[in-house]
C-alpha cells in the first residue's frame, strides 16, 4: 500500500472521515482485523449475521489505523456509503499512481487459475518484486485487497480473477487494466450460473477485451473457445499448449513415481527443460502458460524453467502427503468442477502404490447439469481408482456413476471413520470435493491417523 493520509483517501472514495484526518495508511487493507498489520487498514462491513464495525478495536489492536466503513467506529474512519465500492475506487488509485513501475498481469479460466498463478508468481519473483492473489481471493473484495498489497517497489502485480457473472471480469480488470491477460480455459465451473460454455466463454474474454493499449494476449492454443479470442483484441497474441501452432510448446511429457511431471518448453528461439515438484500431467500445462506470459513480459525461458522448479502451491491444491504408514496423500480439497476432478483423478492414477482411493464430494454450482455432471465424474472415477467414496448427500450421482466400486457415506465423519478401519499400506489417496464440503477435514485425519490395517 502507497501511504496515504485518511483525508487523501476520503477524497479518492467519496467519504468523510471521522476522526483525524492526519492519520496515514502505510500497510495492507483487510477484511479480517486480525489479520490486520501495523499501519494498515481495516475494511468493515455489516452483514447478515455480524458487524465488521464491531470489530474495529479488535483491529486496532492488531495495528490497524484507520477503518474503512458504513459508520464511524473506535478507530478514525473513512465513512461511505457502499465499501465495497470505495475499496475498488482506492485500489483503482493506487493502480493508476503505481502504473509507471509496475507490469499487471490478470489470470482467469475455468480451472487451474491459482495453480497457474502460483507458478507465475515463482517466475516473476525471480525477476523482480512481485505481490500475487492469495490463495483464491479473486473476487469483487479479493482483487482490491490484492493491488492495495501492492507499493513503490512492487515490479508486477499478478492478479487471479473469477466471475460469477457476465460483467465481473471486465469490471475487476478496469480497475487496474492488465499488461497481459492470460486465459487458460473454457470449462465447467459456473455452469449454473452462466449457462453454457459459450457464455462462459464471453465472460473469460472479458479480461482479453480489458487489456491496457499495447496488451499482449496468453491464450490456449489446445481450447478452441479460448484460442477464438484472438479475435477479441488488435495487440500481440501468444498461445501455449500441445499444438504444433503453439508459440510456448509442451513436448516430451512423462511423470515420475508420484506423479510429478518432466517436460521439455519449446518456442521459437529457445528449448528449455522443466522438471516441476507438483502433482499431475496438468501442470505442465499450467507451466506452460505462466512461461507465456513471462516471455510476454521478456523473462527467457531458461530462466523460467529455473524458477518453475521452484514452485509451491496454495493451500489443498494438489497437496502431496506420504503419511507415516506408508500411506500416500493428494489433498485437492479447496474447490472442484467436472474438468479439475477429472485432472486429479489422472494424477491420482499415476501414483504408485498399491490401491487407488477417491474420495469425492459435491461439486457445486453445475445448475440443471449437476446430477449428470455428478454421475458423470463417478463413471471416470471408477476407471482411475479401485474405490470411490462419494461423501454426503449431494455426492450420492457420483456413487451411482461409479456403481461397484462405490462406496456412498453421509458426510465427513463416517469417511474418516471407513478410511481409519480400512485403510491400508501402500494405499493412494485423492480428496477433493467444492469448497462447501470441507473435505479437508478428511485429509487431516488420514494424515494424523494411526490406526491402519
Amino acid at each position: 500500500m502507497i501511504p496515504l493520509s485518511l483525508d487523501e483517501i476520503a477524497t479518492v472514495v467519496g467519504g468523510t472521515v471521522a476522526g483525524d484526518g492526519s492519520v496515514k495508511v502505510t500497510a495492507p487493507a483487510v477484511l479480517d482485523g486480525r489479520e490486520a498489520e501495523p499501519g494498515g487498514l481495516f475494511v468493515a462491513f455489516a452483514g447478515e449475521h455480524a458487524d465488521g464495525h464491531d470489530y474495529a478495536a479488535q483491529a486496532g489492536r492488531a495495528g490497524a489505523v484507520a477503518v474503512l466503513g458504513s459508520r464511524p467506529t473506535a478507530l478514525p474512519t473513512i465513512v461511505v456509503e457502499d465499501a465495497q465500492a470505495a475499496l475498488q475506487a482506492l485500489a483503482a488509485h493506487v493502480g493508476v499512481q503505481l502504473s509507471d513501475g509496475l507490469t499487471v498481469v490478470g489470470l482467469t479460466g475455468s480451472q487451474g487459475k491459482t495453480s497457474t498463478k502460483d507458478l507465475l508468481t515463482a517466475v516473476l519473483s525471480s525477476v523482480g518484486p512481485t505481490v500475487a492473489t492469495i490463495g483464491s481471493l479473486n473476487n469483487e473484495l479479493g482483487v482490491p485487497l490484492t493491488i492495495l498489497r501492492a507499493d513503490a517497489a512492487t515490479c508486477f502485480l499478478v492478479i487471479e480473477m473469477g466471475a460469477r457473472r457476465m460483467g465481473d471480469i471486465a469490471h475487476l480488470a478496469s480497475l487496474v487494466p492488465p499488461a497481459v491477460a492470460v486465459v487458460l480455459n473454457v470449462g465447467q465451473a459456473h455452469l449454473g450460473e452462466f449457462g453454457s460454455r459459450g457464455a462462459i466463454a464471453t465472460a473469460k474474454g472479458e479480461l482479453v477485451q480489458g487489456l491496457a493499449p499495447g496488451g499482449t494476449a496468453v491464450l490456449n492454443a489446445d481450447d478452441p473457445r479460448v484460442i477464438a479470442m484472438r479475435a477479441l483484441t488488435d495487440g500481440p497474441v501468444l498461445t501455449f499448449g500441445r499444438a504444433e501452432h503453439a508459440d510456448v510448446r509442451v513436448l516430451d511429457l512423462t511423470l515420475d513415481r508420484l506423479g510429478r511431471p518432466s517436460f521439455t518448453l519449446r518456442t521459437a528461439d529457445a528449448v528449455a527443460s522443466v522438471v516441476l515438484p507438483l502433482v499431475g500431467a496438468h501442470q505442465a500445462f499450467n507451466a506452460a502458460a505462466a512461461s507465456a506470459a513471462g516471455l510476454a513480459i521478456g523473462v527467457p525461458i531458461e530462466m523460467t524453467a529455473a524458477a518453475l522448479a521452484t514452485t509451491s502451491l496454495s493451500k489443498w491444491r494438489m497437496e502431496l502427503c506420504e503419511v507415516p504408514g506408508g500411506i500416500t496423500l493428494l489433498n485437492d480439497s479447496f474447490n472442484a468442477n467436472p474438468d479439475s476432478t477429472r485432472a486429479a483423478l489422472d494424477a491420482m492414477a499415476v501414483i504408485e502404490g498399491g490401491r487407488r482411493i477417491a474420495v469425492l464430494g459435491e461439486m457445486l454450482e453445475l445448475g440443471e447439469e449437476s446430477e449428470s455432471e455428478h454421475r458423470i465424474v463417478g463413471e471416470y472415477a471408477a476407471t482411475r481408482a479401485d474405490v470411490v467414496i462419494a461423501v454426503g448427500e449431494g455426492a450420492r450421482a457420483i456413487a451411482a456413476g461409479a456403481g461397484e466400486h462405490a462406496v456412498a457415506l453421509p458426510d465427513n465423519n463416517a469417511a474418516i471413520d471407513w478410511l481409519r478401519q480400512t485403510l491400508a499400506t501402500g494405499d493412494v489417496v485423492l480428496v477433493k470435493a467444492s469448497r462447501e464440503a470441507h473435505l479437508e477435514e478428511v485429509a487431516e485425519a488420514i494424515a494424523t491417523s494411526a490406526r491402519l490395517r
